[in-house]
């Protein structure tokens, strides 16, 4: 079974994100969507919000399952004999970051890394998501409506 691992912050989940979900899902047997924990990251939303937000909207594909973890992602990997590491890149300085820890994983762990490309239509971070939301800017085009209605609940 080839059961790989898409890690990320999620904080919030964007239309990026779930393009690449999705289209893993077509790929791999089983995607495990894991909600890390980045201590270099002030997330506005907790880790068990970004949970229930990944599982409301990927409740439609059989073959995700979203969860959590505090654990190093090498030494999750290694416990949950994840086949590959999936992750997004939208930019040349994306890639120059996810190389070096690609390297350091395969380097700790032996877990290999699958590099997806995103979609050019999604080609934004969830960081630009919330500082356009926070400053009044319309972010329809860039995470889902419930996204959007727990983001303006929060933070609005």
């Amino acid at each position: 079974m080839r059961r790989v691992i898409y890690p990320g912050s999620f904080d919030p989940v964007t239309n990026g994100h779930l393009d690449i979900i999705r289209r893993a899902t077509a790929i791999y047997d089983q995607l495990v969507v894991g909600v890390m924990v980045n201590i270099n990251k002030k997330c506005r939303f907790t880790v068990d919000e970004r949970v229930d937000m990944l599982r409301e909207l990927t409740a439609d594909l059989d073959n995700v399952h979203v969860e959590s973890s505090r654990d190093l992602l090498v030494d999750y990997c290694r416990r949950e004999q994840f086949t590959a590491i999936i992750r997004g890149l939208r930019t040349v300085s994306d890639f120059d970051g996810e190389l070096r820890m690609a390297q350091m994983n395969y380097n700790l762990a032996g877990v290999e890394t699958i590099f997806m490309v995103t979609d050019q239509k999604h080609n934004f971070s969830s960081s630009l998501a919330k500082e356009v939301m926070h400053a009044g800017g319309n972010v329809s085009h860039l995470i889902a409506p419930t996204v959007a209605n727990r983001m303006k609940e929060r933070f609005l």
